[in-house]
């Protein structure tokens, strides 16, 4: 085929199949939305009620972020030695201690949502106590889901 036919048949040109010329939609522009009203908060619809947030979000934080920090830190603190010329170190040793803060962070993720206490009373500072209730929770409701599609 000729890249005129190919054209007005609607391979990159501006007809169809047919090639006949296509119109083109124009969306009008309305005035801009109103602002909405900021009111009193409304109550969550999430599943998971706002001071159970908060916890979890402690938590993980915590738990996720300072091993996760360290992670970076170690690059950091890596160049820095072998700039000065303190110390000679492998780039397996950074990458590896590096990799295990990671692998840290991600544990502390998983451990920060799910030792969240529930309750309204906030639990214990680790959320021991919590965390095998929690994973027991999970698991059920896995299991649930997978028998009932």
């Amino acid at each position: 085929m000729a890249a005129a036919e190919q054209s007005s048949r609607g391979f990159g040109g501006s007809g169809d199949a047919v090639g006949n010329p296509v119109k083109k939609k124009v969306q009008k522009i309305d005035s801009p939305p109103k602002p909405v009203k900021k009111t009193a908060r409304q109550p969550s619809r999430s599943a998971i009620p706002d001071h159970v947030a908060s916890r979890m979000v402690r938590r993980v934080l915590l738990l996720s972020g300072v091993p996760t920090l360290l992670a970076m830190g170690v690059f950091v603190l890596s160049y820095v030695l072998i700039n000065q010329g303190f110390v000679r170190i492998e780039p397996i040793v950074t990458i590896g201690v590096s990799g295990v803060f990671f692998v840290l962070g991600l544990l502390g993720l998983s451990y920060g949502v799910l030792s969240a206490s529930w309750d309204d009373a906030p639990g214990s500072l680790l959320g021991l106590e919590q965390f095998g209730a929690n994973l027991q929770r999970l698991r059920t409701s896995i299991r649930s889901m997978k028998r009932g599609g």
